[in-house]
């Protein structure tokens, strides 16, 4: 028998033990987020679980035993019988613009969880697991992940560190959005810059269903929605073209990178939004690698390979593999732009 290590094992037993915390934590947070019950304490904490229980419109019982689980998360501050939301924990679970709030991931875990069957078949087979047949609305909880980094960077940091698209875009300039989901990249640029013209594509009509949805009821007239892929969508001469986390998802990347450069007009940009990622697995066994490989393993390369060529680039591509791949539809420089913990953005003219 094989000597074990008593030190090696009791640190890994606790870290294991720490990630089971968090994952049975999913279905609870996502719990407190539906429920109203983060924002209902941050707006009455310090507060008895009753007096939760009452604000929330909730049963006593079961808030109390959710507030004990979350205090011992550390989710929730637990004082003197009482229980409140730290600035911090408050920016992570009860506001919504802000640049950490996580609670799309838990909703994206859980999706995750319930697609495992599609793609543990999925295993066997070699095939996709196609983006519209992923399991529950694997699609909402995605745009929540992404959408906090959006609101917080795209118009503010990404878009100023392109060479002169903002003063185009000020002027009024043309854009397609190529890949957009629930279209929250596309509404946000287009609420930033009137006097532009914005198209937002996915080949999802489900989303492009709720992208439109989003734009009326934003009061929107310079953004339309249009079902398409990236390989083929119709339109030209636009100033601006961007892909938001989508580059690696797609089945023929060098297709679509061909058919965008043919889509932009002479000296137009493409802005290329991926995970960050080095360019070795050495380089990306990190706490940001595990979440993304482990999304890629249940979402992105499944999506892929349900297309076209199945080129399955994943989410931790990195610069180098992506680089190949926006050269390829004949682009000629390509360079980092700017950069978050979570996405890098690539500047491809």
């Amino acid at each position: 028998m094989t000597q074990l290590n008593e030190t090696t094992l009791n640190e890994l037993v606790g870290r294991i033990l720490g990630d089971l915390g968090g994952a049975v934590s999913v279905p609870l947070v996502r719990i407190g987020d539906a429920l109203d019950l983060y924002k209902t304490l941050k707006d009455i904490g310090p507060a008895t679980a009753d007096a939760l229980a009452g604000a929330a419109g909730c049963a006593p019982r079961y808030v109390r035993e959710w507030l004990a689980a979350q205090a011992a998360s550390g989710y929730v501050h637990y004082e003197n019988g009482r229980f409140s939301l730290t600035p911090e924990q408050a920016y992570v679970f009860a506001e919504p613009d802000s640049p950490v709030n996580l609670i799309g991931a838990f909703d994206t875990a859980a999706a995750m969880v319930e697609n495992q069957p599609k793609v543990q078949s999925a295993f066997k087979t070699g095939r996709g697991v196609a983006w519209g047949d992923q399991a529950g609305c694997m699609f909402c909880a995605v745009a929540r992940l992404f959408r906090p980094g959006y609101v917080n960077a795209l118009v503010q940091d990404w878009l100023p560190a392109l060479g002169g698209v903002v003063d185009r875009l000020k002027a009024g300039g043309t854009v397609a959005d190529v890949g957009c989901g629930h279209g929250l990249s596309t509404i946000l640029m287009a609420q930033a810059f009137p006097n532009s013209r914005f198209i937002g594509y996915d080949f999802h009509a489900d989303s492009i269903a709720a992208a439109t949805a989003h734009a009326r009821a934003d009061g929107l007239t310079n953004v339309h929605f249009k079902v398409g892929r990236a390989r083929d969508f119709d339109g030209s001469d636009f100033d601006l073209i961007t892909c938001f986390d989508c580059l690696h998802d797609m089945g023929d990347p060098k297709t679509a990178a061909a058919h965008i450069r043919k889509a932009l007009k002479e000296g137009g940009t493409w802005m290329v939004v991926e995970p960050t990622a080095g360019d070795t697995l050495e380089d990306n066994i990190n706490p940001v690698g595990r979440l993304y490989y482990s999304a890629s393993t249940m979402i992105c390369v499944p999506t892929s390979l349900a297309q076209e060529t199945g080129l399955a680039l994943g989410a931790q591509a990195g610069e180098k593999r992506l680089t190949e791949v926006i050269r390829s539809g004949g682009f000629t420089h390509v360079r980092r732009a700017a950069q978050t913990p979570l996405n890098m953005v690539l500047e491809a003219t």
